[in-house]
C-alpha cells in the first residue's frame, strides 16, 4: 500500500512538472510569434487564439486560407509545414535554409527572427523580387 501511494505521488509530481514545462513553452511561444506578428504588421493578440494563429501566419506567408485543411491531413501536414516555415523565413528576407533551422530550432531561431534586426519583407520575399 505505501509503495502505491508512493508511486501516485511520483506520478502527479512529474505530470505537474511537465504541465509547467509545457505552460512556460506556451507562454514563450505566444511571446516570440506576438513579436513576429508585430513585425509584419499584423495583429499581435492572434498569436495567442488557437487555429487564428495560424490562419493569420498563412496570411503573412500569401499562402491561401484553406491551407488550413492541409495541416490536418496526415503526411500532407509534414510537407506543408515545411512549407510554411521556409516562406516565413523568405518572408523576412532569409533563404530557404533559415527556414529549415526554424522548423528543426524554433527555440532558437524563432526569437533570432522576432527581436532580431531582420524586417519582413512582404509575402515569400515578394518585396525583394520586384527590385
Amino acid at each position: 500500500m505505501v509503495s502505491l501511494l508512493a508511486t501516485t505521488t511520483t506520478n502527479t509530481a512529474a505530470t505537474g512538472t511537465l504541465l509547467l514545462i509545457g505552460i512556460i513553452a506556451y507562454i514563450f511561444y505566444c511571446v516570440v510569434m506576438w513579436r513576429v506578428y508585430a513585425k509584419s504588421e499584423q495583429p499581435g493578440w492572434a498569436a495567442i487564439i488557437p487555429i487564428y494563429n495560424i490562419y493569420v501566419l498563412l496570411k503573412i506567408i500569401g499562402r491561401p486560407a484553406w491551407w488550413l485543411v492541409l495541416l490536418v491531413i496526415p503526411f500532407v501536414s509534414l510537407i506543408t509545414v515545411i512549407v510554411v516555415y521556409i516562406d516565413l523565413a523568405k518572408s523576412f528576407g532569409k533563404n530557404a535554409l533559415y527556414g529549415l533551422c526554424l522548423l528543426i530550432l524554433s527555440i532558437i531561431f524563432l526569437p533570432i527572427l522576432a527581436f532580431g534586426s531582420s524586417r519582413y519583407v512582404g509575402p515569400r520575399g515578394a518585396a525583394i523580387a520586384r527590385y
